[in-house]
């Protein structure tokens, strides 16, 4: 697991230069980085749920519940016209989506930092950025109704604490590997 790690670097290096890019972006415009974020939502939503819809239809004849996937394109549809008709209510859901993604991806990175420590003496820059996960995940859970500027600072500042840590943890990783292609 440690080599995969160490010869995919510079895909934890991107990952988290892209994280601190997107802090900056969401702390410098907190009220467009909201906005963009429920209508790129409603975006995604909207046009899955018609590429759905038209697989389901397309092949209701090879499918005996074809339904099942009708009904997910028009679930993803309806998601999509309500996230531009009340974005509000949509930003709600999307915060507490956040969290629980904040939390599970905490949780599995912290799971893979155990288990990376086993190959890797001290390191725990993977373990800090599970537990900046989970600690954001739990916060926007327990104070939803702090506000959506709050929340999007916050937001801004778990992408730059955790930009910067997959970053730590990258450069790390590439040590380890040159050490351990000059050792072979």
């Amino acid at each position: 697991m440690s080599t995969l790690w160490a010869r995919n670097w510079w895909i934890l290096a991107l990952r988290g230069l892209v994280g601190v890019l997107f802090g900056i972006a969401a702390i410098i415009w907190p009220g467009i980085t909201l906005t963009v974020l429920v209508l790129m939502f409603g975006a995604y939503a909207l046009v899955d749920g018609i590429f759905t819809l038209i697989s389901a239809v397309r092949d209701r004849e090879r499918r005996r519940q074809w339904w099942l996937v009708l009904l997910e394109g028009l679930a993803g549809i309806m998601a999509g016209i309500i996230a531009f008709i009340w974005p509000g209510v949509t930003a709600l859901v999307l915060l507490y989506l956040i969290a629980a993604w904040a939390l599970v991806t905490g949780v599995l990175e912290i799971m893979a930092a155990i288990r990376l420590r086993q190959e890797i003496e001290n390191e725990w820059w993977l373990a800090l950025s599970g537990i900046a996960s989970v600690v954001f995940g739990a916060l926007l859970m327990i104070w939803p109704a702090t506000g959506a500027l709050a929340v999007v600072w916050m937001i801004g500042i778990y992408a730059i604490v955790f930009g910067v840590l997959l970053l730590i943890l990258a450069f790390r990783l590439r040590g380890w590997a040159a050490a351990r292609e000059a050792r072979a």
